[in-house]
């Protein structure tokens, strides 16, 4: 007679993790909601109607968006695009290289080498943008695109990821066969375990491509001509300014969304490509 009982609660319980998990996507999806709706409504109608009532806006609100300065929310979005993918690409590499390095090889360090890894992980990135900006002003290279850039090679986590990754992915009986076939160390790594390790990759490139994205510090401290700043710190400038112009609120919403759209547009293609690799992945397994 206990049976049905227990059965019951066993159909029930998953409703605890579940409202859970609904009650965090509407906390995280309410503010993108709210610049969805608000960047539909003109100047007069974003602070006289309610929140969350659509407004007819938006071409409008784009045309002087696109308009502002000649256009200059687009130079800002090239920019953020520029450092993004450049150091995403830069630091998939480097983080691909090393983390094969430290999954692979043995040599003396290597273990301090991970854990001084790993303190770099739990590092705040807001700590180190002072001293990034102290090294580079004495190279004299502030106030430059390199000086965006650079800092956004190296990344910590994705060296870490990259190495747990290759340590799970790339057999080591595969490596030593290529060694015994005559394969050299760069063409084994090329051709067998750079495509073993290309999911690990994909999720270090979109980790750090959307870090980049949404950086803001480091430019702030970093940069001077606004000709050079990402939409970030275009958006904050344009904020700035709405204190005394009310009127530019309505771009800086409108632009906070535009923002957002290469960021999905990403995942969704990144996302379609993870599963073309798994699916290619056990049919050749």
């Amino acid at each position: 007679m206990s049976t049905p009982t227990l059965t019951a609660g066993r159909r029930r319980f998953p409703l605890v993790p579940t409202a859970a998990l609904l009650l965090g996507a509407v906390y995280c999806l309410l503010p993108v909601l709210w610049v969805l709706v608000a960047s539909t409504k003109s100047g007069s109608e974003l602070f006289s109607t309610f929140t969350f009532l659509p407004g007819s806006g938006l071409t409008e609100n784009i045309a002087d968006l696109s308009a502002y300065r000649d256009g200059v929310y687009w130079r800002w979005m090239a920019n953020s695009a520029f450092y993004a993918g450049v150091g995403a690409l830069l630091s998939t590499a480097v983080s691909a290289v090393s983390g094969y390095a430290l999954a692979v090889y043995r040599f003396r360090g290597k273990e301090t080498v991970f854990n001084i890894l790993l303190a770099g992980v739990l590092m705040p990135p807001v700590i180190l943008a002072v001293p990034q900006y102290l090294l580079l002003a004495k190279a004299d290279m502030t106030d430059s695109y390199l000086s965006v850039l650079l800092p956004a090679v190296l990344s910590p986590y994705g060296v870490y990821l990259a190495r747990i990754y290759a340590a799970a992915a790339v057999p080591a009986d595969v490596i030593e066969a290529g060694r015994v076939d005559g394969g050299g160390e760069w063409r084994i790594f090329r051709t067998i375990a750079l495509p073993m390790m290309l999911p690990g990759l994909v999720t270090v490139f979109l980790f750090q491509f959307v870090a980049v994205w949404n950086n803001f510090l480091l430019p702030y401290i970093m940069l001077g001509d606004d000709e050079k700043f990402p939409v970030t710190l275009g958006l904050y400038t344009l904020l700035q300014q709405g204190a005394t112009t009310p009127a530019l609120y309505t771009l800086v919403i409108t632009g906070a969304l535009l923002a957002i759209i290469p960021l999905i547009v990403l995942f969704l293609v990144i996302q379609r490509f993870w599963s073309l690799d798994l699916l290619s992945g056990a049919v050749k397994s």
